[in-house]
């Protein structure tokens, strides 16, 4: 079943202060944005992941996300209110079609993958279902000034908060109507679809998925956030990689990212990138996170042809979903041909850009096998790999 996810990042709220809308401010060395988008993609069970962004944003939303993961499509730009994004961006999952759709906030970093799977759980039973907490405090009505006029009763009161999850036909479709009628000032998702007849339940949630929306909002989350980034008690893990492609009647071979003039190429479901494989297996080894035929199954039809460069990317999202880092990565080649010193630059770059590191973090090495096995016959290419990544202890 696909689930997406849709972040809401169009906002340009000032009332946090600073140069940059709230969703990019920094809190501990990374952007609002980052944070959000960690969590959702950290959920095995959300397959896409669509965020929505004012149109002059497109500089600040590239610095926010180092990686690009294979669930996380291109931004598209928003409208004039949250409901206009809103829409723009169930419009622009209408391609996909999830079967159900989650849709969030870009300021509530803290939202947890706990709660993202009950809203996910609930929609089981219900067309729609939010995520909130109950309200505990005693509530007071104003009435002249700031005298009190009256008490309000807080049985069956919840404070509603993303994600806000539904399933995508019915909640594009009642987003739809509201737009067609000219109803433009719903306050939430939730809203939407119970002005549309849908029926939607509560999932409780922590009061910690707050809303970052003032400046001592964001000194609370960096406060929040300060004392694990500050303890840099990261440990290392390392994991290899190993792959192999036959060669088969072709003008070209793609290794770590770039297209090589051959007199063959590498076959297999995708491009048959053997480097960029085996690199996906080491980090995927790093993480104790199984191999790259459990994520991209070779029968697949949606990988047919694929570039590697997406299957290193999502390897890449993984690490980062776990507040880690990718700190080094070394392929080895190991072919009697086609030379691979022309091309090493450009293969680093490609791995770095895709991995978001430097290219001074990439190895790219190629040996003979001096004429023994299949490679020194020139059946085919080998290629070995190594990745350090750091992470946070479990």
């Amino acid at each position: 079943m696909s689930i997406a996810a849709l972040i809401v990042a169009a906002g340009r709220g000032s009332r946090a202060g600073g140069e940059l809308p709230k969703q990019y401010a920094e809190i501990a060395g990374a952007p609002v944005l980052s944070y959000t988008l960690k969590s959702f993609l950290s959920v095995d069970e959300v397959t896409d992941v669509q965020v929505v962004i004012h149109p002059d944003d497109s500089d600040h939303y590239r610095r926010a996300v180092a990686v690009e993961a294979s669930r996380l499509w291109p931004p598209v730009p928003g409208g004039a209110t949250r409901q206009a994004s809103v829409l723009a961006g169930l419009e622009a999952l209408s391609g996909v079609a999830p079967r159900l759709v989650l849709i969030h906030d870009a300021a509530r970093p803290f939202v947890s993958p706990r709660v993202i799977r009950s809203v996910i759980d609930a929609l089981s039973a219900e067309a729609g279902a939010i995520a909130a907490v109950p309200l505990a405090d005693t509530l007071k009505r104003q009435g002249p000034g700031l005298a009190i006029a009256a008490a309000v009763e807080r049985a069956g009161l919840w404070r509603a908060q993303t994600p806000q999850g539904f399933r995508f036909r019915e909640i594009l479709a009642a987003h739809r109507r509201a737009a067609a009628a000219g109803l433009l000032d719903f306050t939430d998702d939730a809203a939407v679809a119970e002005w549309a007849g849908l029926t939607v339940t509560l999932v409780e949630d922590a009061a910690e998925n707050t809303k970052i929306t003032t400046a001592a909002d964001l000194a609370a989350a960096a406060e929040r956030l300060a004392p694990a980034a500050a303890a840099g008690n990261l440990e290392y893990r390392t994991g290899t990689g190993f792959d192999v492609h036959r060669f088969a009647a072709g003008e070209s071979v793609w290794l770590c990212g770039v297209e090589i003039p051959h007199d063959a190429r590498l076959d297999g479901h995708s491009d048959a990138d053997v480097g960029l494989h085996a690199l996906t297996d080491a980090i995927l080894g790093a993480l104790g996170d199984g191999d790259i035929g459990q994520h991209f199954p070779p029968g697949d039809p949606r990988w047919k042809g694929a570039a590697s460069a997406l299957f290193l990317a999502d390897a890449a999202s993984r690490v980062a979903a776990r507040g880690g880092r990718v700190v080094n990565v070394d392929v080895t080649l190991l072919c009697e041909a086609p030379r691979i010193g022309p091309f090493r630059d450009a293969m680093k770059a490609a791995i770095g850009r895709t991995l978001g590191i430097g290219p001074d973090r990439v190895g790219v090495k190629a040996t003979t096998t001096e004429g023994l096995g299949f490679t020194g016959r020139r059946e085919g290419i080998a290629a070995m790999a190594s990745a350090t990544v750091a992470l946070p202890p479990a």
